[in-house]
């Protein structure tokens, strides 16, 4: 009977993955390149050509240089920095890598949508990683059929599978994270120096993948303390320092790995020696429009201080703090803001995650209320729920500005391990629960899979789906429902129709138009007739320009973020009424 279920298991769990890598690997080819790839890949490339680590310096390179390394490999054409007029960034808050993307694009004409698809095809391990961990995390704690459904909500989650198929290193750090703290939580059980080692270089890797993985060093220790303190009885002094020595390795492989990834580029600088923008480390007013690089340390007995990180990665964290400062505009179910919501994210879990998960997720607790698996105790889901209690917590703790959901993506595995204990209602045979968690499972992966490839733009039926929630989450700082990814359906879209000519756009601005063959011609800023194909987050936009497309129904969709439309004359005039414009001469 075991040989027969363990035969299943692998069968299950194989046919998930082949179909996660499946529906990663097509969207990866239908869509065209997001905003912040065309900055992640050239950035990408510096790594691997010069050793450099000040392109996209906000985020650690781990994940670009994994995309950039076939696109290397296959001879594309790339310039150089001294092509680009940047040797060195001259001015802190320079973003030279973006430069170095719009030039890659041309350089390379229409072969550079088949680098960039190449190079998210690299970055799709990533993602069979973090399922796997899915699997066996919940496998141990809850039984093999937990694991199984940890591993599903992975592979169909709309949001894993929008951003597994890109080069950002969103997904990687969630797979990641999610490894390092499995491997963390396998030494707490058994205090190994193999097991601490292996920790301390997941940890590593995961550190080299999202900046805010960074928590991990201050939880770490602090579950360790209250894992010992449960068998402060039975552990004698001797014991303790050895998994306190233990632990301190596994923290110091972790931070070594992180400096090695940069090439040590800068690693153990003076903090006195470091040139900052932001008010926390500069010195500066957050209201500055200009600043000058300072140090508030300078004076202080902290400036000879070593600061154990590469140069680059203190730089871009000190230039993502001065964004905060500074504050952003942020949208919110029709609210502009100039600055964010504490409760932002928890609004944006509740219209981008399918209900059936959340239905899920509410089974889990009523189960973890009634008892625990065979294998879980409190401890065991104190370490699963602390990282993503306390990621979530620090994310939305950052109110200078509130935009995208992909920041809190590093909890998402530690919610689906923890939703997988549902699955022990097979095992005790509870028919109620085994039916709801079907019901709600089979909703999940429908919701997800009736939007593929759209992932993206995916928004659960309680907005009305895409369709209605770019009313919630949208305009041009957000990555909700439009990053740029739907250009080549627009494209494919005027292929079939040539009657829609002239075409007037208004579409991600970051994005390079021309070189997709779209035309570049703005619509008018009051109604007029015309074939005109607009971005939801244009219209959506603080400063209102294409607002009043809103009045108009579209002819045609590409993906869920560009609407297309055909207005006509009357159709303009009825709503220079209602808007109070000057109505346009008959023709």
């Amino acid at each position: 009977m075991n040989d027969k279920r363990n035969r299943l298991l692998r069968a299950a769990m194989c046919l998930l993955l082949a179909l996660h890598a499946g529906l990663l690997a097509w969207g990866a080819w239908q869509h065209s390149p997001s905003v912040d790839e065309i900055g992640h890949l050239p950035a990408g490339l510096s790594h691997w050509q010069h050793a450099r680590f000040d392109w996209y310096r906000v985020n650690p390179p781990l994940v670009r240089m994994v995309a950039a390394l076939p696109v290397l490999l296959s001879g594309a054409k790339t310039a150089t920095r001294l092509d680009l007029g940047h040797d060195s960034t001259t001015m802190p808050a320079d973003r030279p890598e973006f430069v170095a993307g719009f030039r890659f694009i041309r350089t390379n004409g229409l072969r550079a949508f088949w680098y960039f698809t190449i190079a998210r095809w690299a970055c799709i391990p990533f993602c069979l990683v973090g399922a796997y961990v899915c699997f066996r995390w919940a496998s141990e704690l809850y039984g093999p059929w937990s694991g199984i459904l940890a591993m599903t909500l992975w592979c169909f989650s709309p949001n894993i599978i929008a951003h597994g198929q890109l080069i950002t290193p969103d997904a990687g750090a969630a797979a990641l994270g999610a490894a390092a703290a499995y491997l963390f939580w396998r030494w707490l059980k058994e205090p190994t120096w193999r097991r601490a080692l292996l920790a301390g270089l997941l940890l590593g890797l995961a550190e080299l993948a999202k900046m805010t993985l960074l928590l991990f060093f201050a939880l770490w220790p602090l579950l360790w303390i209250v894992w010992t303190w449960g068998d402060r009885r039975q552990l004698t002094w001797a014991n303790s320092r050895h998994q306190a020595a233990q632990l301190a390795v596994m923290l110091l492989l972790g931070l070594y790995l992180l400096n090695l990834g940069y090439g040590c580029e800068g690693s153990m600088q003076p903090l006195g020696s470091y040139r900052f923008i932001s008010y926390t480390l500069g010195g500066h007013q957050p209201d500055d429009a200009f600043v000058s690089p300072d140090n508030r340390f300078t004076d202080t007995w902290l400036a000879k201080l070593p600061v154990p990180l590469p140069k680059n990665y203190v730089l871009g964290a000190d230039y993502t703090k001065w964004e905060y400062e500074r504050k952003k505009w942020s949208f919110l179910r029709g609210e502009w803001r100039f600055g964010g919501w504490w409760y932002y994210y928890l609004y944006a879990l509740g219209v981008k995650v399918p209900l059936g998960a959340w239905v899920l997720l509410l089974l889990a607790a009523v189960l973890a209320v009634r008892q625990r698996g065979p294998a879980a105790t409190g401890r065991d889901e104190l370490v699963l729920l602390t990282p993503l209690l306390g990621l979530l917590a620090f994310v939305s703790s950052q109110t200078g500005f509130s935009h995208n959901l992909r920041y809190v993506l590093p909890i998402f595995p530690f919610a689906f391990i923890w939703m997988g204990q549902v699955a022990r209602a097979v095992r005790t045979r509870h028919r109620t629960m085994v039916g709801l968690a079907a019901v709600a499972l089979s909703w999940s992966v429908a919701s997800s899979l009736w939007i593929y490839p759209h992932s993206f733009s995916y928004f659960n039926e309680l907005v009305r789906g895409p369709t209605g929630g770019h009313f919630h989450l949208s305009g041009y700082t957000d990555t909700h429902i439009d990053w740029g990814q739907d250009f080549f359906y627009l494209k494919r879209w005027l292929e079939r129709h040539p009657e829609a000519q002239p075409l007037k756009t208004a579409l991600h601005r970051f994005c390079d138009v021309a070189s997709t063959g779209i035309p570049p011609d703005l619509p008018p800023e009051r109604p007029e007739p015309g074939w005109f194909a607009v971005s939801v987050d244009a219209i959506h936009e603080r400063s209102e320009p294409y607002g009043y497309f809103l009045h108009f129904q579209p002819v045609a969709m590409a993906g869920y973020s560009i609407y297309v439309y055909l207005i006509g004359f009357e159709e303009a005039n009825d709503v220079r009424r209602k808007l109070g414009v000057r109505e346009l001469p008959s023709p």
